[in-house]
């Protein structure tokens, strides 16, 4: 499928398989697989993901700050949703959210988590697993006020996911919570936590037209950090 043909509509379960099969992965119309030396890369996983986040923005990938956070809830089942990063260095990669949200409840049960990146402008995924660490209420609280009346005002609303009566009890929460955000920007969220990823393991994934896909993994070990190429 190319930029041109319409997308399909399929009418059945058989056709929408089809449709499926007809959609072209990583079209050059819209992608660039550039190389990737692995022999060139850093010797830690960060540095690399920095270079690899800004040559993503520079090429027009939309919301390259996006992740998948994979955690598991007490009985070990996985669950993943699509959250927001905000912070990489040397400990790891860095996001937020409500203490008593699902994703709170589950890493508190069980303090360990996967991100995945997709940057499809690239053909270029990175995946990162590892320990999360909580940091001080202080972090949290800064990282907070540091962004929006609407972040302010939807972490003022609270109560994620929770069970919603109705649409209409939302509605008044969020007006609520916006005229208290606009009123009281530096309010604390006690419920509001920061959360930080400290990997015991990076891969790094480029897309090959020819599927000779370069997949260069980091691993942690005691004197620092191993890397070694996987098979695709």
């Amino acid at each position: 499928m190319t930029a041109d043909t319409p997308s399909p509509s399929p009418s059945s379960p058989s056709e929408f398989v089809r449709s499926l099969r007809a959609l072209r992965v990583w079209d050059p119309q819209v992608t660039e697989l550039p190389s990737f030396d692995p022999a060139a890369a850093p010797a830690e996983p960060a540095a690399l993901f920095v270079g690899w986040f800004a040559e993503a923005v520079a090429a027009g990938q939309l919301e390259p700050h996006t992740m998948s956070l994979a955690t598991a809830d007490g009985e070990g089942r996985p669950d993943v949703r699509t959250v927001m990063l905000h912070d990489v260095d040397a400990r790891g990669w860095h996001f937020a959210s409500h203490a008593g949200s699902r994703k709170g409840r589950q890493l508190a049960a069980r303090p360990y988590a996967a991100l995945g990146f997709y940057w499809p402008v690239l053909g270029r995924q990175v995946r990162v697993r590892g320990r999360v660490v909580i940091e001080p209420t202080e972090v949290a609280q800064a990282d907070l006020h540091a962004r929006s009346t609407g972040a302010l005002a939807a972490a003022l609303t609270g109560r994620q996911s929770e069970v919603l009566s109705s649409y209409e009890e939302l509605e008044r929460a969020s007006e609520a919570a916006w005229t208290r955000a606009e009123r009281e920007p530096e309010v604390p969220v006690t419920s509001w936590t920061a959360y930080v990823v400290e990997p015991d393991e990076v891969e790094f994934f480029q897309g090959d037209a020819r599927r000779r896909h370069v997949r260069l993994n980091y691993r942690r070990e005691e004197s620092g950090w191993a890397a070694e190429l996987l098979w695709p």
